[in-house]
């Protein structure tokens, strides 16, 4: 998956400076908080993949439903 997430690394470590955290805390923080949010939130083409699984799912067990209820219907 190669869908970037904006997320400005510097703006964000200035404004921890800015709230009178160390540069290098900042720092540090920026690229764990970057590193989370690429790691953890969904992006449109993740969405898009999980959508099409489901949809296959869901037809697998539509057609096993109609398979089932017609063999009910001739054993009744």
């Amino acid at each position: 998956m190669s869908t970037a997430i904006a997320f400005d690394m510097l703006a964000y470590a200035k404004r921890l400076k800015a709230a009178g955290v160390p540069e290098s805390q900042a720092e540090v923080h920026a690229e764990a908080m970057a590193e989370l949010i690429e790691d953890r939130l969904a992006t449109k083409q993740d969405l898009k993949e999980l959508e099409l699984r489901l949809v296959i799912r869901l037809g697998g067990m539509q057609a096993a439903t109609v398979a089932i209820v017609a063999a009910l219907v001739k054993l009744l």
